[in-house]
């Protein structure tokens, strides 16, 4: 009976362990899935965008910058670049955006979804909801 009750608890040892070292929810989301559903259409698979209407992302300083300017386009919008705030959530435009940050030649930190949330406090954007009136698609 004892040596039943010591496999059991080093079972849930080794699972508590696993999941420890499991990536986080953020991590297991796929940035580039993302990107080719909500960005790619616009600036392209490539990374390369379509001169004169949707800038390259592709070797793009201002992509490279402050991870906080690069996501309040997102949240905000700019010029013909749509407001994201409402139909994605802090997780998906973190996967996006250390997506883009580190490919084609990009080489920036990535985003975590607490860095966004609190981007959308300073710049007083309404929190994500994923319930049933928000704009989630």
């Amino acid at each position: 009976m004892k040596e039943v009750l010591i496999k059991a608890a080093m079972a849930v040892i080794a699972l508590l362990a696993a999941g420890a070292s499991a990536p986080s929810r953020a991590q297991q989301m796929d940035g580039k899935a993302l990107f080719m559903k909500n960005c790619a259409a616009c600036h392209q698979a490539s990374g390369k965008g379509i001169p004169g209407a949707f800038p390259a992302l592709a070797g793009n300083k201002f992509v490279q910058g402050k991870g906080a300017d690069v996501a309040a386009v997102l949240l905000k919008g700019r010029g013909g670049m749509p407001d994201f705030s409402g139909s994605l959530s802090d997780q998906e435009i973190a996967a996006i955006l250390s997506f883009v940050r580190s490919n084609w030649g990009n080489q920036a930190t990535p985003l975590s979804e607490p860095e966004v949330l609190a981007l959308r406090d300073v710049l007083q954007v309404d929190h994500f909801s994923n319930g049933q009136m928000s704009n989630k698609h």
